[in-house]
């Protein structure tokens, strides 16, 4: 049976850029009406830009300024905002796709592309299912580890869809905020590797390696880091600006691109893109480029955002090793809400302008606020929400927001029974709707949930002991975390406070233990006036992690004040036929092999 997608509607459905490119063949009345339409924006951009250019409202560069946005501006600052007042241009960013999904490091150029669509530019975020298989070498001192191509399509599906689901929150945050309904707003989504699969090398050396000077790539940050350092760089990584280059190359001539946005570490290659497109356009348009070289409504632009750090210089990241990942199945909407309540007071602030839509004067009321009783942490909840509501939608904010009250609600001495039985509720609820492998689609949705699973343990198993992963291994409807039973064994709470990503490896576990920093819920601990208030307790070093499951099933952990994890506890057959996995579990099965292995031997002996 053909996916509901697929199924025809009942009345036809005509996307508005294919209206626009067939309009010569529409009747009279709705060219017309099209025409009217498009002279309608025409005047109410001209209407704008009066009012910018008087002083009575803020140019868009203005706006991105203010709010923390802008680091460096390739192509002159004065001749971008003069171009931004004038014209809606098309704006892209763009990702390579070599993680399952995207984390907050990213959000900073999107928030940018996110910001001017609000404001009537088109904007694109541009997959890179191409050029992630070459490899981008900026803001690196080592190749990246090749991906097989099945690793590659997943993340390329999974971005994607994600992609797509943030535009939607985007759209959904402008309206609660109160943007002008009125202004014309497009955008989309795009892979390069639909012009990069039939692009020949000889057509990229000839076209855009022609117009790149072999001098300014090598005084690169990015290739002469490489070589001092004395590994080096493949040709593929060197050539890798020339397919960037020609991404914007395709998206200047078919959307009227004029704007690259991108993080400090893009700076070069977006510069190298602006010169292969000017050198493009020699090429192809000839006389009627002389005409219009060098005019701003026709160039190029960069433009860069600074690098995502806290107060105390510690950066955000898949290799720093602390990604806060934006999928739910890497990180649950509860973790999220949790890791951005956590924010220290120094950077909520900034943090408020940089990832939310909320108006600069209300960030000055709350953080007025703030200061008068900084313990409720009013801005951090404003922050944790609205992030989890760009990330996830309005309704799985809300419960991150309920689901940190009950679990708070009688403060760091306490766990609620009754959060606890509703939540394993729910979460075997969500698994039993869960559809059955029947179909391609489902076992293909399947995989891709088990290969987003391991891939999240897998960065945490290879952090270093001194990072705070935030990652986790959660299912993404609930902040449930599955374990195997062969985990809880005697003295055994640093390798379970690992599996379940509060600590990156088992010394960390350890000092935690041996620091009183692990807590855990005892059992049959509420008093007769309040049974359902169980309470937490220190983990003790030589602990048996069973002895504390609650109702045979569940172990419910801590770290610090606010690091909740629930665990749902169930056999390793159950939890290896779920496609389940977790940081150590590949050692234990392989010590266990090992002793199953030796047993049998010393009978034969």
């Amino acid at each position: 049976m053909l996916p509901l997608r697929h199924l025809l509607r009942s009345r036809p459905y005509i996307y508005n850029r294919c209206v626009r490119t067939q309009c010569g063949r529409l009747p009279g009345a709705r060219r017309s009406i099209w025409a009217a339409s498009n002279a309608n924006q025409e005047e109410l951009w001209g209407e704008q830009a009066r009012k910018i250019r008087s002083g009575a409202q803020q140019s868009m560069l203005d706006i991105l300024e203010e709010r923390g946005f802008v680091k460096d501006v390739a192509g002159g600052r004065k001749a971008l905002d003069w171009l931004l007042t004038e014209k809606p241009i098309g704006a892209y960013v763009g990702v390579d796709p070599t993680a399952p999904s995207l984390h907050v490091g990213h959000l900073l150029p999107l928030m940018v592309l996110y910001w001017m669509y609000l404001h009537g530019f088109y904007t694109i975020t541009l997959l890179g299912g191409g050029t992630v298989q070459i490899g981008d070498p900026s803001g690196r001192t080592s190749a990246r580890t090749r991906q097989s191509k099945e690793a590659q399509d997943m993340n390329c599906i999974n971005m994607r869809a994600q992609l797509k689901k943030l535009w939607i929150n985007v759209k959904a945050l402008g309206i609660k905020h109160k943007y002008s309904e009125k202004t014309s707003r497009r955008r989309d989504v795009m892979n390069n590797i639909v012009w990069l699969n039939s692009l020949g090398a000889v057509r990229l050396i000839q076209d855009v390696g022609s117009g790149m000077r072999l001098g300014s790539m090598l005084n690169r940050d990015s290739v002469r880091v490489r070589m001092e350092s004395g590994d080096g760089m493949a040709l593929s990584e060197f050539c890798y600006p020339l397919f960037q280059a020609y991404d914007w190359w395709k998206l200047y001539t078919r959307y009227g691109v004029q704007l690259q946005v991108g993080g400090s570490d893009q700076y070069g290659n977006i510069c190298a893109g602006m010169d292969a497109v000017h050198h493009m356009q020699k090429l192809y348009q000839g006389e009627s480029h002389a005409k219009t070289e060098n005019h701003p409504l026709t160039a190029t632009f960069g433009l860069t955002t600074p690098l995502l750090t806290t107060a105390s210089g510690e950066k955000f990241g898949k290799s720093a090793g602390n990604a806060v990942w934006l999928d739910r199945q890497m990180m649950s909407s509860f973790d999220l809400y949790q890791c951005f309540l956590r924010t220290a007071d120094d950077d909520v602030e900034r943090y408020l302008k940089l990832f939310t839509f909320i108006p600069l004067d209300h960030i000055g009321y709350v953080m007025e606020h703030q200061r008068q009783d900084p313990s409720k942490r009013r801005a951090q909840h404003l922050l944790a929400k609205e992030i989890v509501e760009l990330a996830h939608g309005a309704r799985l904010a809300v419960e991150a927001e309920m689901a940190h009250k009950e679990a708070f609600t009688h403060g760091t001495n306490l766990f609620s029974l009754g959060v606890l039985r509703r939540s394993l509720q729910d979460f075997s609820s969500s698994k039993s709707r869960e559809p059955q492998p029947t179909n391609p689609w489902e076992e293909e949705s399947k995989q891709l949930r088990a290969y987003k699973r391991k891939f999240a343990a897998s960065l945490v198993a290879q952090t270093p002991a001194a990072a705070t992963p935030n990652s986790t291994t959660s299912d993404a409807s609930k902040e449930i975390v599955v374990l195997p039973r062969t985990l809880l064994q005697l003295g055994s709470f640093a390798q379970v406070l690992r599996a379940v990503g509060l600590v990156s490896s088992n010394s960390e576990g350890h000092r935690l233990v041996q620091n009183q920093g692990a807590y855990v819920v005892r059992p049959n601990s509420g008093s007769i006036e309040n049974p359902n208030g169980l309470k937490w307790e220190p983990v003790v070093p030589h602990a048996n992690p069973s002895h504390y499951l609650i109702d045979f099933e569940a172990l419910v952990l801590r770290a610090g004040k606010s690091k909740i994890k629930i665990c749902h506890v169930v056999n390793d057959e159950v939890f290896e036929a779920d496609g389940q996995s977790c940081p150590g579990w590949e050692e234990i099965k392989a010590k266990r092999a090992e002793s199953e292995s030796n047993s049998r031997k010393e009978p034969q002996q």
